[in-house]
């Protein structure tokens, strides 16, 4: 039972989606909403067992389950977690039920809505789980499709230019990302039968002629970087974040991001440990112009939906910034900032969405006053402000201050860069709330009404996360620091092999396989 959980984690909204979507016409709207929210709940519940029997502090990958598609071909399916994954899975799993509990008033094709909700969870999940390179790329590929369907079905007036964006954006960065797999897999051959499997892979790219690891570096790092999205590849994101239907928002930032940011720790710092080394300076200066250039790029936004996108491309420049700087501190609270960001912009994109359901708008201009009338939407709204920004305390406080340590560890600049954009952060996320909370009230907004039973149940359970991941971090770093440790172990190995001109080999590689 522990060696499938993974793998019921996987398939429970797989099966949801096929009940929704072989009974949806004969059940009515609400009880398909409810299908949608007990499959979420179910899957949230084995990521817990996931958790429960996870080996806090063990090395390696845990409840490894595999098995075998077409064995000449080397086609398996493979997956396992380990300290890193473990939290994105969580993470994935919590954020689901609550994005469809958000999504509740939803009215148009509602079984539709929910079957791409469910379907994008599967898929996100088994990309954070995959220990098979192409059963990689089918999750990574699977997550397009819904995420466009619920854009272009659901999302406002420019959706599907925002959706086309989306995907053709992403796609053109999967292209790279197959070319290089199959590369790697036509030199598998010649360790053993061909395999897609992570470790066999890695043994083949450390192998291989430093000129040929750094193109094939290059060839994942694009499609990541368009994922993440790293500047200067993120012009789809506040388009799409702006037009998405709530929900969609609150995925996108809160886990489909996340794809990005793990695809460079797991596979470029893992399998092109020299190659890392060697970029190391070119992506952390682009990591540093995203953070600042999203701060500044928030502060001039006059619709909040589309400066809370902006926040994103800011912060989750943090979270690249601390795993191209190889240190224990700064890699662990790029992980961490994964988990928190998740979190803390998810809830404003939920914050956002209720606001915009009473006022009919976003445009700063057209609100203002509004915590006098509605105190407890307000007052979360303050409390979520404060832990993107990072106040002692909050979630996002410690992995923003690893990330900054350890950065300045090894550059004092980019470190310095990283400490005044928290400072922008700051700044554009208070303005923004006082420009909500504050000033004249508007005649149309005198009689909004206060968050309902429902919403409350939405804000909750992130709001204590928040609070409880701020105040006890080490519930999360834990079980993420063997993990770190020994990636930061194969770069620092291959950095000493290269220096006295011996071959490639990461560290640690045959242990870390299952």
């Amino acid at each position: 039972m522990r060696q499938h959980l993974l793998t019921f984690t996987i398939l429970f909204p797989l099966v949801g989606a096929t009940l929704i979507a072989l009974v949806g016409r004969r059940i009515d709207d609400r009880d398909t909403r409810i299908l949608a929210l007990l499959t979420t709940l179910a899957t949230f519940g084995v990521s817990l067992l996931v958790l429960r029997d996870f080996q806090t502090g063990a090395t390696g990958y845990q409840m490894v389950d595999r098995a075998s598609w077409v064995r000449s071909l080397g086609l398996q399916y493979l997956v396992g977690v380990d300290g890193i994954s473990l939290w994105l899975v969580l993470l994935t799993t919590f954020l689901f039920p609550i994005s469809v509990l958000a999504s509740w008033k939803i009215g148009t094709n509602v079984a539709r809505y929910m079957v791409a909700i469910l379907v994008l969870e599967s898929a996100v999940l088994g990309s954070f789980v995959a220990l098979d390179l192409l059963l990689f790329f089918l999750f990574f590929e699977a997550i397009l499709v819904p995420m466009y369907l619920i854009i272009g079905g659901w999302g406002s007036g420019n959706r599907v230019y925002a959706a086309i964006k989306f995907f053709l954006f992403t796609m053109a960065g999967s292209a790279f990302l197959l070319v290089g797999i199959l590369f790697l897999y036509s030199r598998s051959g010649q360790l053993g039968p061909p395999s897609f499997e992570l470790g066999r892979l890695t043994q083949v790219a450390g192998g291989l002629p430093v000129p040929t690891a750094r193109w094939l570096f290059l060839a994942f790092f694009v499609a990541f970087a368009v994922k993440v999205p790293l500047f200067p590849l993120h012009t789809w994101l506040p388009d799409a974040h702006t037009e998405a239907p709530t929900a969609g928002s609150v995925l996108l930032a809160g886990v489909l991001l996340k794809v990005g940011t793990y695809g460079l720790l797991r596979f470029n710092l893992s399998m092109f440990p020299q190659a890392s080394i060697h970029f190391a300076t070119f992506v952390s200066v682009l990591a540093v112009i995203g953070i600042i250039y999203g701060a500044v790029c928030a502060l001039i936004q006059t619709d909040v939906k589309r400066l809370v996108a902006y926040s994103s491309v800011s912060h989750l420049g943090f979270v690249v910034l601390g795993i191209f700087a190889f240190t224990q501190q700064a890699v662990t609270g790029g992980v961490l900032q994964m988990v928190n960001h998740g979190l803390a912009t998810g809830a404003l994109f939920l914050l956002v969405g209720m606001v915009y359901e009473r006022t009919h708008t976003r445009e700063f201009a057209e609100m203002g006053g509004l915590a006098g009338v509605m105190p407890w939407l307000l007052g979360a709204f303050l409390f979520v402000v404060f832990a993107s920004a990072g106040l002692p305390g909050l979630s996002s406080f410690v992995g923003e201050f690893l990330v900054i340590v350890g950065t300045f560890a090894v550059s004092h600049l980019f470190g310095a860069l990283s400490a005044v954009a928290v400072v922008l952060g700051a700044i554009y996320l208070l303005w923004s709330y006082q420009r909500v909370a504050y000033g004249p009230l508007r005649e149309e907004h005198r009689y909004l009404p206060d968050l309902s039973g429902r919403e409350v149940a939405v804000l909750a359970p992130v709001l204590a996360l928040l609070l409880v991941f701020g105040v006890y971090p080490s519930l999360l770093t834990r079980s993420i620091d063997p993990a770190t440790c020994v990636t930061i172990e194969q770069v620092r190995s291959s950095q000493t092999c290269a220096d006295v001109g011996g071959p490639v080999v990461p560290a640690a590689a045959e242990g870390r396989q299952p």
